[in-house]
């Protein structure tokens, strides 16, 4: 029993020796990106995009809901085979506003791919300069305190946010 606990607390003690020698350092990634001209941009145009997109099958919905209002009303006076005519009719507008709606925001839509054209080399832009600061500073990790990492506090002096955007060409606060 000492023996294992002469073993745990040898490699407890290593591995804090380990950390102590590591440089950690972290970046606001929420704040970079609210620096660059050119992701503002993007990002209105992504939004023009969507706000546009959005309406295109919010008239579709409500084309569709005309027409069953309308059979609604008329429903009593149709014979079946009209009947089965319009609701068919109205079925298939509505798979259209659906598969409308899939290829303008689902998964791999539209919008996807028009952000992955616009934001993507942005941020590759921001993890090379994190990269070269890390690489240049011997820095073990970069954490980015916009992300989903919760952070209790951060010391200032190891925040690399302005050096990236230095790195990218553009003004800090500083």
């Amino acid at each position: 029993m000492l023996k294992k606990t002469l073993i745990t607390f040898t490699v407890l003690l290593s591995i804090a020796g380990m950390a102590k020698a590591q440089k950690y350092a972290f970046i606001d990634s929420e704040y970079i990106l609210s620096k660059i001209p050119e992701h503002q941009a993007a990002q209105q145009q992504l939004d023009n995009l969507s706000v546009q997109w959005q309406k295109e099958i919010e008239a579709k919905y409500a084309e569709i809901d005309k027409l069953y209002k309308a059979y609604q009303a008329e429903q009593i006076l149709l014979t079946e085979e009209l009947k089965r005519k319009r609701e068919n009719e109205i079925i298939n507008k509505e798979k259209e506003a659906k598969e409308l709606q899939k290829q303008r925001f689902g998964v791999d839509g539209e919008l996807f791919k028009k952000r992955q054209e616009l934001i993507k080399p942005i941020q590759d832009k921001i993890y090379t300069a994190v990269k070269d600061i890390a690489v240049k500073e011997n820095l073990a990790v970069v954490f980015d305190k916009a992300g989903s990492l919760s952070m209790m506090y951060t010391n200032p002096k190891f925040d690399k946010s302005d050096a990236v955007l230095e790195a990218l060409g553009y003004k800090s606060s500083k």
